[in-house]
């Protein structure tokens, strides 16, 4: 990867919706190299995906919480359990397995807090292995979305 390729990526994180043209004009190219180029970050997997991104106060999701949890268990089956029943939870908007304790960093997002306490009560408190969960509730976002540093 050169500079070049740094660029469009760049330029992507900005605005994933440019067209292959705009994009070729942006980072001085013509536009076969460009879309050549393009293809090719998407192909070695650096590109993941293209999509919107939404305001989830304007979907009336206002609530967020950051829910840590302790697993019983470390063994790879119990892992696996665990991370495969986060995959059927929509309102989980990101999940981070980390190194010591808690395991798992989750973010929440719900309609309001009796929303989160009834997701909390009938899902979150009954996934596999489950020791503890604790959470916190988040007050403003600081940094979101930011672009990965290029």
């Amino acid at each position: 990867m050169d500079h070049i390729d740094r660029k469009i990526l760049a330029e992507l994180q900005l605005d994933g919706r440019l067209s292959v043209t705009e994009l070729a004009d942006r980072v001085g190219l013509s536009l076969s190299p460009c879309h050549r180029r393009v293809r090719a970050l998407e192909q070695a997997g650096v590109i993941l995906s293209y999509r919107a991104q939404l305001a989830p106060r304007a979907l009336n999701l206002n609530f967020s919480a950051m829910v840590f949890v302790t697993l019983r268990e470390g063994d790879s089956k119990a892992v696996e359990a665990f991370e495969n029943a986060l995959i059927d939870i929509a309102q989980i908007v990101d999940a981070q397995r980390l190194f010591g304790e808690p395991d798992y960093l989750l973010h929440v997002i719900t309609v309001d807090l009796p929303a989160f306490q009834k997701l909390y009560d009938e899902r979150l408190s009954t996934l596999p292995n489950v020791q503890r969960l604790t959470s916190t509730l988040v007050m403003k976002r600081v940094v979101h979305d930011r672009a990965l540093p290029l």
